[in-house]
């Protein structure tokens, strides 16, 4: 047991990966209590945290699920990036923890002074930034550097949230969820555009395609696409006009979905661990277009919002950890059945929550509670069939 706890603690990859699966479980089975509750009729008003149940859910999928998941990546990538030396097991456990103490004192925010819960919860991305821009700073690369900003981001969409939430502001809480959840898209589009491609051309070189039909990153496609999200989530920090942060979105949405055209996506059926990586591209851009048509009246705002933070933010992030864990602890890139089914059952999830919304209120409901318990299924089947990876030692050479 206690060299299982070690093993873990000791790489960034198992403990936040994992962190990220169990939470991505317990925070939706919460929600999905409460949910199914007041839709039977029934009403659950004494809940541990101070916000609205809704603003628990999404808060915690934003700030919690995704930023345990960018911990993972970030402290594994980073290394291997720069040459530098893999964070500490001591600092590894001492931010988990300060992750985790952020998740608590938002639980239990009904009982614990506001400003207490913001300086916790806010204190977990400045540590993983400091470490992640000590690092870099060794081998500094423009591309690279550019995810401190990104962090920052992030960062600057909670605070705004806390704001709020502390009785500073009056109307930054939506406007911070928002920000939070546009930068972890900015991130996506710019790790997916790297890595979508390249894991897909290395597997079609392994298999013999001929070069002529490699996937080709095109460049004024890459970077009219993270610069039109950039321009997104520039705006909504700063309260642009709707139709103008709406224009860029759906610029920004096109863009990707044209990205992705070269990329060699039929080739990758047969290879779950691949085509989850186009798959949440492919969301990413959808989202981004049904958000901003949403600002001129096509469509549910809030629908859209999860096709990006269920298909987009959920589905890339569970094909890029399942792939690192995979990968780190020496075993093969083939995602096993019952993860191949995840990866369908985050697409399928952000799918049918996207059409509940088009649903009489009598259907509406009980297709959320259907999405939601596909995100709860998908989860637990990342966390059962990869449990031997996160807990059992490396079976050889780091892949």
């Amino acid at each position: 047991m206690i060299a299982t706890l070690k093993r873990v603690l000791g790489e960034p990859y198992r403990v936040f990966f994992m962190a990220a699966g169990l939470y991505a479980v317990f925070a939706l089975l919460v929600w999905e209590i409460w949910l199914g509750v007041h839709t039977a009729g029934g009403m659950v008003s004494d809940m541990p945290f101070a916000a609205a149940p809704h603003l628990w859910h999404a808060h915690e999928m934003i700030f919690g699920y995704a930023s345990a998941a960018l911990g993972g990546f970030f402290l594994t990538a980073v290394p291997n990036w720069t040459g530098s030396r893999a964070a500490a097991q001591v600092f590894v456990t001492l931010v988990a923890l300060i992750w985790l103490a952020g998740r608590a004192v938002i639980w239990f925010s009904g009982s614990v002074p506001p400003l207490l819960v913001a300086v916790v919860d806010l204190a977990f991305l400045p540590m993983l930034g400091g470490k992640i821009a000590m690092m870099l700073f060794k081998r500094p690369k423009p591309q690279n550097v550019a995810f401190l900003a990104f962090l920052m981001l992030v960062w600057l969409g909670n605070l705004m949230v806390h704001l709020e939430w502390t009785g500073l502001t009056d109307d930054t809480l939506y406007t911070g969820l928002r920000v939070g959840l546009f930068s972890l898209c900015l991130m996506i589009a710019v790790l997916g555009g790297r890595v979508t491609p390249g894991f897909t051309r290395n597997a079609m070189k392994r298999a013999g395609v001929a070069e002529s039909d490699l996937p080709r990153s095109r460049k004024p496609l890459d970077i009219a696409a993270v610069a039109l999200i950039s321009l997104t989530t520039l705006a909504l920090l700063v309260g642009a006009p709707e139709a103008l942060t709406a224009a860029f979105a759906i610029s920004g949405g096109g863009a990707q979905i044209l990205r992705i055209a070269f990329w060699g996506t039929l080739w990758t059926l047969r290879q779950p661990i691949l085509w989850a990586l186009h798959l949440g591209m492919g969301m990413l851009g959808a989202g981004l277009v049904l958000w901003g048509l949403s600002a001129f009246g096509r469509g549910s705002e809030v629908a859209a919002l999860h096709v990006l933070g269920i298909g987009a933010v959920g589905g890339m992030t569970l094909a890029v950890m399942s792939r690192a864990i995979l990968g780190h602890t020496g075993r093969a890139l083939v995602a096993p059945g019952a993860v191949a089914l995840a990866y369908g059952l985050i697409a399928g999830a952000a799918g049918l929550r996207w059409f509940a919304s088009s649903l009489s209120v009598d259907l509406y409901f009980p297709m959320m509670l259907v999405a939601g318990a596909m995100w709860i299924a998908a989860f637990t089947l990342y966390l059962v069939a990869l449990w031997p990876a996160f807990t059992g030692p490396r079976l050889r050479g780091e892949t």
